[in-house]
Order: C-alpha cells, then sequence, then structure tokens
C-alpha cells in the first residue's frame, strides 16, 4: 500500500480489448466513429492508458471479430507486440450452436494464450439496448451442447448477461458445475431505479451460491453514465458483498470503458473503494484472482518472492 493506505501493488486487468477497424474484420464497427469506435486500439494505446499503475498481466476478450472466423482473431493477437504478460491470456468466442463447433473449440483450446470462450447473452426489454433476441438463449439445448464441450477441453466462460436473466443464469451454472463461469461487468445493472438495483443485488447474491460462478468488478459507467463516487461504490460494494474477495477481480474494459472513464478514473476509483480491506484481499481483487482463475503462468509465484 501506499501512504495513504491505497492499493500501490501489481494489476492483473481481467477485461480489455484491442481492435483495429481498418482490417475490416469487426462488421459491429462498420461506420462507426468517433474516439472510442473509430480508431484502432493496439497495445500501445492500451498501456499509455494505463500508465503509472504497475499493470504485469492483462487478459484480451473477444472483441466481436468475424464470428465465421474465430481464430483469426487469435492469429491477429499473437502477432502483436507487447510486454510480457500484457494479453498473456485470451478469452476467445466460438458460435455454441453452431453444426461443427466441437472443432472450433478443440482449435481454440490448443493455441497457448487461449483459456476461455465468451458469448454475449445480455438481453434487455428495450430492443434498441438489447445484444440477442432470444431473452432465454441460456436455455437452448444446441447452444447448451456446444458449451458443454468446455469442460473437457478445461475452458471457462465469460458470461454477459443482464439481471432479466438471472433465474436462466442459475440454471445454466448448476447444470455445468464442472465449467467454471465468470460474469462479466458487475451482471449489467441497467435499471437504476431503487427496484432495479434492490433486484441486481439480489440476483448477484443468488448467483454467488453456485461455487463454480466468480464475477468480474468492471465497467461500471456503462451503466452509469452520470455517475458519482457515490454510484460507483454503491455497485462495487454490492459486488464484493456478493462474491467476497475469493471469486471476484477488478478489470477496465479498457478501450469501450472510455465512453465514461478513463483507466485512471476506474483504478482510482477501485483503490479508494477497496481501501479498507486487508492487504492480501486487496491483492486477491486487483491481481490474484485473475492471475488464477485465467492461469497465467507463474505470476503469482513471481509476485510472492
Amino acid at each position: 500500500m501506499d501512504q495513504d493506505g491505497l492499493y500501490a501493488g501489481p494489476i492483473v486487468d481481467a477485461h480489455h480489448h484491442w481492435w483495429d477497424p481498418a482490417l475490416g474484420r469487426y462488421p459491429w464497427l462498420k461506420g462507426k466513429d468517433g474516439p472510442v469506435l473509430g480508431r484502432a486500439c493496439l497495445p500501445v494505446d492500451y498501456l499509455k492508458s494505463a500508465e503509472g499503475y504497475n499493470l504485469v498481466a492483462s487478459v484480451h476478450v473477444e472483441a466481436n471479430w468475424d464470428p465465421t472466423d474465430p481464430l483469426g482473431e487469435i492469429d491477429w493477437l499473437d502477432a502483436l507486440s507487447r510486454p510480457d504478460g500484457i494479453a498473456g491470456r485470451y478469452v476467445a468466442y466460438a458460435d455454441l450452436a453452431k453444426d461443427g463447433v466441437e472443432a472450433d473449440l478443440e482449435q481454440l483450446a490448443a493455441r497457448e494464450r487461449v483459456v476461455g470462450i465468451r458469448d454475449i447473452v445480455s438481453w434487455h426489454p428495450d430492443p434498441a439496448r438489447t445484444a440477442v433476441n432470444d431473452r432465454h438463449k441460456m436455455l437452448e439445448p444446441k447452444w447448451r451442447n456446444g458449451l458443454e464441450r468446455l469442460a473437457k477441453l478445461d475452458l471457462s466462460f465469460d458470461l454477459l448477461m443482464s439481471p432479466w436473466q438471472t433465474d436462466d443464469a442459475l440454471d445454466l451454472v448448476n447444470t455445468f458445475p464442472d465449467i467454471r463461469f465468470v460474469i462479466n461487468h458487475c451482471g449489467s445493472p441497467f435499471d437504476r431505479s431503487e427496484e432495479g438495483m434492490a433486484s441486481w443485488a439480489a440476483g448477484l447474491k443468488r448467483l454467488a451460491r453456485a461455487p463454480n460462478v466468480w464475477l468480474k468488478i468492471s465497467d461500471l459507467v456503462a451503466y452509469d453514465p452520470d455517475w458519482t463516487d457515490e454510484s460507483l461504490s454503491r455497485v462495487s460494494l454490492a459486488c464484493l458483498d456478493a462474491f467476497g474477495t475469493e471469486r471476484a477481480m477488478l478489470a477496465s474494459d479498457h478501450p469501450v470503458v472510455m465512453f465514461g472513464a478513463t483507466f485512471r478514473q476506474t483504478y482510482e476509483h477501485f483503490r479508494s473503494v477497496f481501501a479498507g480491506l486487508s492487504e492480501a484481499d486487496q491483492y486477491a481483487l486487483f491481481a490474484g484472482n485473475a492471475a488464477s482463475f485465467y492461469k497465467l503462468p507463474n505470476i503469482q509465484t513471481r509476485w510472492a518472492d
């Protein structure tokens, strides 16, 4: 800790993205402009945002690359120059409902840095804000058949869902106890009303009862564009209350977070809101849990020396 008692140790950013629209491999970025979606985010950009922090490792999460070519994103990432540990592990994409997805998963699992798969299944009652048309995608038998393959390949699953899908998510994680799940972005607290926030927090506690579920405290501002220190703290502390320091991890969601905050604002919030925890618990949140969950090589041993 520094002289003010704030965390100053190593950081593992458990969730960030790189992309380059010029490659033409991101259908969702076509025609987008502006400082976040309209330009490339490459290792040099990410590292510049994190200047001043002891960022020793990170996890790259799939960035909606062309879904017909999941290995293409892995090849591109592998070719990017960056320091050891940065994007040391990847969470890739695979279309779990696709015929023949088994071959895709086996090829991805064979790649050194790939340790997990992500699918965005987040549903919102407002069609303009939903990522999928089917609220109950997690219950689809064919999708589940693909997901089931992750266990034998020792791949984790990053789950981006919404509070309206808590019951389905609970059924999912309990049906597949041998798969390690991590919920992205605090479980997406969209509804900022008192009732909505209470329901979201209660849903997190229900999900946390499953021992194979972890949580990323990340991109809080995505659901809180008019954020204050108080409003961010309410979310972070509710996440901690549900999952504790054993199964929560911190992440930036860079560069998506830049719609509402910088890397520095994100991590200064984390340092402040978790300042009352022990040094060991802070280390777990800022680095240790992500390093363990995503199997970053030798990270914990090196830091412990």
